[in-house]
């Protein structure tokens, strides 16, 4: 067995640090609004249907899914840029063991080369901005960004509120923005 050098450990440490990372915004990135207490019901079928969320094909920084349970009703919310998402979201959820019905509330936004270019450039902006690049990382980005006829909504979560400052900011600078409503929440450790 070789000895590792210590570029070899550092590398390993920024490894695992990027992992963490990642892993603590996939467990945000579909989250759910509040609704009735957590049993362990609720928490079994509210982890299988974040996982359902989080991994639609379609599911990216420029959409958000949100969801509400209760008994067995799950209520669907948020944005999304695709209508496949949409359909695709409603039916893994109602796949789900424990769901007797679907809700499906989520908002298809319309289709604009006005908007797609503000989603290019308010993305450019916002993850080149101080260290934000790092909500980027990875499948599904703990920072989504909403644009809907030139207002852009930023959902999703950082780890500082001034993180949750520094993307304001830059989405605000884009230019063609009309408004910017900041909907990050500072969630410690994300």
């Amino acid at each position: 067995m070789t000895a590792m050098s210590k570029k070899d450990k550092k590398d390993l440490g920024i490894g695992a640090a990027v992992l963490l990372l990642l892993m603590s915004a996939m467990a945000v990135a579909a989250a759910p609004r509040s609704g009735s207490p957590p049993d362990d019901t609720n928490l079994k079928m509210s982890s299988q249907i974040h996982k359902a969320l989080a991994t639609l094909p379609y599911y990216g920084v420029f959409d958000n899914l949100e969801y509400k349970i209760e008994g067995g009703t799950v209520t669907l919310s948020g944005q999304v840029v695709r209508p496949i998402t949409k359909s695709d979201a409603e039916h893994r959820v109602a796949k789900i063991e424990g769901v007797d019905r679907v809700v499906d509330n989520i908002e298809v936004l319309p289709l604009s080369s006005f908007d797609d270019s503000i989603r290019a450039r308010t993305y450019r902006a916002v993850f080149r901005s101080g260290g934000l690049y790092r909500y980027a990382m990875g499948a599904n980005p703990s920072i989504h960004i909403i644009v809907d006829n030139g207002r852009v909504t930023l959902e999703g979560v950082v780890s500082s509120q001034m993180d949750s400052q520094l993307a304001y900011m830059a989405a605000d600078r884009v230019s063609g923005v009309f408004h910017v409503t900041n909907n990050l929440r500072v969630v410690k450790g994300s």
